[in-house]
C-alpha cells in the first residue's frame, strides 16, 4: 500500500514538474514573438536555474522569480562596477562608473516596486517601472560610450541585466 501512495506522489509531481516546464518554455516562446530582442534560450535557462520558477503554475507565478533574478543581477554588477573603481584601472571614466552604480541602485528600486505591483494584480505601474528599469544597462553604457568611445568594461554584464529585466518585463506586458 505504501509503495502505491508512493507511486502515486511521484507520478504526480513528475506532472508538475512536467507543467511548469511547458509553462517556462511557452511563455518564453510567446515573449520572444512580442519581444524580438529577447533570447529563448536565454529566458528558458534564466527560469530553469531558479527553483521557483519550476513550482510556478501561472504566468504571474514566473514574473515573481524572474524579477527578483534582475534585482540580483543588477546588484551584482553594481558589486562588479564598484570592484573596479576601487582598482583604479579605469580612472578616465571613473565619473561614469559612479553614475553606473547610482542606475544600478535605481533599477534595483524600480524592480522591488514592479514586483510589488505586480503582487496586487496593477501590471500597468509594473510595467512603467519595468521599463523604467529596462533602460539601466544602456544608460550606463551610454554614458561611458559619450566619454571613451569604446564598451565599458561591463558590457557583457549589463548585456545579460538587459535581458534579465526583459524577461518579467515581457512576462508582465502579456497580462495587461
Amino acid at each position: 500500500m505504501k509503495f502505491l501512495v508512493s507511486l502515486v506522489m511521484f507520478s504526480l509531481l513528475l506532472n508538475g514538474f512536467a507543467f511548469a516546464q511547458t509553462l517556462l518554455q511557452d511563455s518564453c516562446k510567446k515573449a520572444t514573438v512580442i519581444e524580438p530582442g529577447l533570447i529563448y534560450n536565454f529566458c528558458v535557462d534564466s527560469l530553469t536555474q531558479d527553483p521557483q520558477s519550476k513550482t510556478a503554475t501561472t504566468l504571474e507565478g514566473l514574473i515573481l522569480p524572474s524579477t527578483k533574478n534582475a534585482e540580483a543581477k543588477a546588484m551584482n554588477v553594481k558589486e562588479i562596477v564598484e570592484h573596479i573603481l576601487k582598482g583604479k584601472k579605469y580612472e578616465s571614466i571613473e565619473a561614469e562608473l559612479r553614475d553606473c552604480v547610482e542606475f544600478y541602485d535605481d533599477a534595483n528600486d524600480s524592480l522591488n516596486t514592479a514586483l510589488a505591483s505586480v503582487r496586487s494584480h496593477d501590471y500597468k505601474t509594473a510595467n512603467e517601472n519595468f521599463s523604467i528599469a529596462l533602460d539601466v544597462p544602456g544608460n550606463c553604457e551610454d554614458g561611458i560610450k559619450e566619454r571613451n568611445k569604446q564598451h565599458s568594461p561591463v558590457s557583457n554584464e549589463n548585456n545579460d541585466l538587459f535581458q534579465k529585466i526583459l524577461i518579467p518585463l515581457v512576462f508582465n506586458y502579456m497580462l495587461i
